[in-house]
């Protein structure tokens, strides 16, 4: 089968990997990711020692991200997003994931009730 005007993607990326641009097209080696901003952000806005729930930070990204058809749960999506990209956050040691107030040790194998706390 003979498939036309199609972009090989592969080439592509090589082709920006090559000039030094990353795949969103800036040559900033490292872009920030939108949820781990919104992490950052709501623990900025803490009190000094404070953490947030990994809920609250789910609802302030549908917050953002809200339209006007989105059900009221909508938070529940970015749940999953939250937690990963904490994950890195944390592993960067930029936050702490909090266990029953206490720092742990492997933020991707932790279970229960979790915390998020900037660094003191």
């Amino acid at each position: 089968m003979l498939v036309r005007d199609m972009i090989d993607t592969n080439d592509a990326d090589q082709n920006a990997a090559s000039s030094g641009a990353n795949a969103i097209g800036t040559s900033d080696p490292v872009a920030v990711d939108p949820v781990a901003s919104v992490i950052l952000e709501v623990l900025g806005a803490a009190k000094p020692g404070g953490f947030v729930s990994p809920e609250e930070v789910a609802r302030a990204v549908a917050e953002a991200r809200r339209k006007r058809n989105d059900p009221p749960d909508l938070w529940r999506r970015y749940l999953a997003a939250v937690k990963q990209q904490a994950i890195h956050l944390a592993r960067a040691g930029e936050i702490q994931v909090l266990r029953k107030g206490q720092p742990v040790g492997d933020p991707a194998r932790v279970k229960g009730v979790i915390r998020y706390r900037l660094p003191s």
